[in-house]
Formats: C-alpha cells, structure tokens, sequence
C-alpha cells in the first residue's frame, strides 16, 4: 500500500509539472483552484440525483444496490476532486460522470461479491443449502470416547 501512495505522490508531481511548464505557475494554481469548483458543482449535482434514485427506488420496494453503488462513487469522485492535483481530478471525474460511473459500479460489485463469498466461507466454512434453506451442521464434540460393543435386544 505504501508503494502505491508513493506512486500516487510522483504521479501527481509529474503532473503538476509538466503543467506548470506548459501554462505556468499562476496557471497552474488557476487550473487546480476551478478544477476543484467545478468539481465539487458537478459531485454535489451528481450526489443530488444518485440521492433521489435511491430514495425512488427504496420507496418503490426495490433493492437500491446500484443507486446506492453511484451514491458512493459520486462521494469517493468528490474526495478525490478535493485533493489537489491532476491525477486526483481525472481520477474523480471518471467517478462522477455516469458513463464511467456504471464502469465502474460493476467492477466494485463484482470485487464486493468475490469478497463476500470468500469472507463467509472463511467465517463459516462451507454451507449445504436444502429447499433454499441453510442446513448447518450438528457440531462434533472433539475427543468424544467411542464406545465399542453390540446391541443386545431384550
């Protein structure tokens, strides 16, 4: 994790040079100032919507998982429009537009869904499901005494 923070750092210092190289440094200052503007205009409009869709759809009964996966994406595209710097903005847009957005949005479900499984079978360990239903099974006692022997009937 911290090689890709220290990744991060160069990418965006790399970027905030060669920028400042071509345009200058009140240039560049200006870029990142309105980029933040009108980053945050477009994550609040954004938020906005994605907020209505969820309220829709959980008063229509259905299940919000995709309002509520744009709900987060809108708010991590924020976060990162608010950090300064080039990489951060294009990253946040991606996250704030809906085209990119819904790219996105399936690739973190997928990767929630994978993860999900894999946490509760290591939780749990496998499961039979009989009828839809989660049959479990009966714990063993551990070092339980075995008698031999045979059944008489009396």
């Amino acid at each position: 994790m911290a090689v890709v923070f220290l990744l991060y750092v160069i990418a965006e210092v790399a970027a905030v040079w060669a920028v400042g190289s071509v345009v200058g440094v009140l240039g560049t200052i200006g870029l990142l100032i309105a980029g933040a503007f009108v980053g945050s205009w477009l994550a609040r409009r954004e938020g906005g919507k994605a907020m209505r869709a969820f309220m829709a759809t959980a008063q229509s009964g259905r299940n919000p998982e995709k309002e509520l996966t744009d709900g987060m994406l809108v708010a991590l595209g924020g976060v990162l429009i608010m950090l300064p710097g080039f990489v951060s903005d294009a990253l946040g847009l991606l996250f704030l537009l809906p085209p990119t957005r819904s790219v996105a949005r399936r690739f973190w479900l997928r990767r929630a869904e994978k993860r999900a499984i894999r946490y509760a079978n290591q939780r749990r360990g496998p499961v039979m499901v009989v009828d839809s239903e989660v049959v479990a099974e009966e714990p063993r006692p551990k070092n339980h005494p075995v008698i031999e022997g045979r059944i008489v009937e009396g």
